[in-house]
């Protein structure tokens, strides 16, 4: 609870250059310093750049915390099928107990995969793997699934190992923040990037942003981006896979329970679909629920996100998880399209 508070200050002390954010100002500086070294030993040929043989597209953000990355990969990966490609998924597999190459397989047990990973998996219904090392990940996936002509790399946007053809940078209603680097600031890298500086040897990867959220006024980190628009599911989904309509659950006291970067987003949107909560639990990113102390008033329905089910459920199988949906743009798809065939790739099947 303690880390989730932390969490939740620092938030909001990014949103500003406030006194916070000043104190961790020379940090930010040692920061941008170590990530500028890293970057130029990639530039310079001193750290490999590995190119896999098959098209390269990673979905990530400069932004610390969630912005929308797994439904952006899911929208990518159902677009890429539909379009006669046959996508794979390659992740870390971030808060994972394990460290080795593997296959996230539909049964697969979240702490050994990854929460993500595995919701990638039964969702977008594509090979999926995770390794520490992105290219080790892509390298296993094609040997088991020979087949696979396009490889969608799930965050890995400062994974500079991992040769790419596009990125897609996604933000969400934040923006860049105050636009300082961590951890004064919310950047993972400076924002906008500099056109001087390249951010891998050979040719600069084709960039594409996507605003999960509406912008916010004014907002100067992305204005060339496209804008998608994020909606829960009409339906609730239970762990045996029946779904329960969202309607059936109003005028009910509910327990919403989040454990993804911003909570209270999940919480806002239950709201507007006329959802009652009673009680709502922010836990921290990625909470394993191994140590969770809290007893829940059994009288109440439990309500999670699908990121929080494939954890929940083996506690929990009653806890209700709501889709997110997230419809994007055509012309989004458009421009990736382009993007691809403008390096020469093209999808070996007709759609």
């Amino acid at each position: 609870m303690l880390r989730a508070f932390l969490e939740h200050r620092l938030r909001a002390a990014w949103q500003r250059r406030g006194a916070l954010a000043w104190l961790l100002w020379p940090l930010s500086r040692l920061y941008g310093a170590l990530a500028a070294r890293q970057r130029g030993r990639y530039l310079s040929g001193a750290r490999p750049v590995e190119r896999l043989p098959v098209p390269v597209i990673v979905v990530g953000n400069v932004m610390a915390g969630g912005a929308g990355k797994t439904p952006t990969t899911l929208a990518v990966v159902a677009h890429l099928r539909a379009r006669g490609w046959r996508p794979g998924i390659v992740s870390r597999g971030h808060g994972r107990r394990t460290g080795d190459c593997r296959e996230v397989r539909p049964g697969s047990d979240a702490r050994e995969v990854g929460d993500e990973p595995l919701l990638l998996r039964r969702r977008a219904d594509v090979p999926v793997f995770v390794a520490r090392q992105r290219a080790a990940a892509g390298r296993a996936l094609l040997a088991a699934h020979p087949g696979t002509d396009v490889l969608v790399c799930d965050d890995g946007l400062q994974h500079l190992a991992l040769a790419r053809d596009v990125e897609l940078v996604v933000f969400d209603a934040r923006g860049s923040g105050n636009g300082w680097l961590l951890p004064a600031g919310p950047l993972r890298e400076p924002w906008p990037r500099s056109i001087q500086s390249p951010r891998a040897p050979g040719p600069h990867p084709a960039e594409l942003v996507l605003w999960t959220e509406a912008p916010p006024p004014g907002g100067s980190a992305a204005p060339h981006g496209f804008v998608a628009t994020r909606q829960l599911a009409e339906h609730a989904v239970r762990a045996d896979g029946d779904q329960v309509p969202l309607a059936e659950l109003r005028g009910q006291p509910l327990t919403a329970l989040a454990a993804i970067a911003r909570p209270e987003a999940f919480f806002a949107m239950l709201r507007d679909a006329g959802l009652t909560l009673a009680d709502t639990l922010a836990l921290p990113d990625h909470y394993d629920f191994n140590s969770w102390p809290r007893s829940l008033d059994g009288r109440q329905s439990l309500i999670c996100t699908e990121k929080d089910a494939v954890k929940l459920w083996s506690r929990r199988p009653d806890a209700l998880a709501v889709p997110l949906r997230l419809a994007v743009p055509p012309a989004f798809f458009a421009a990736l399209d382009e993007r691809l065939a403008a390096r020469g790739y093209h999808p070996a099947t007709a759609p």
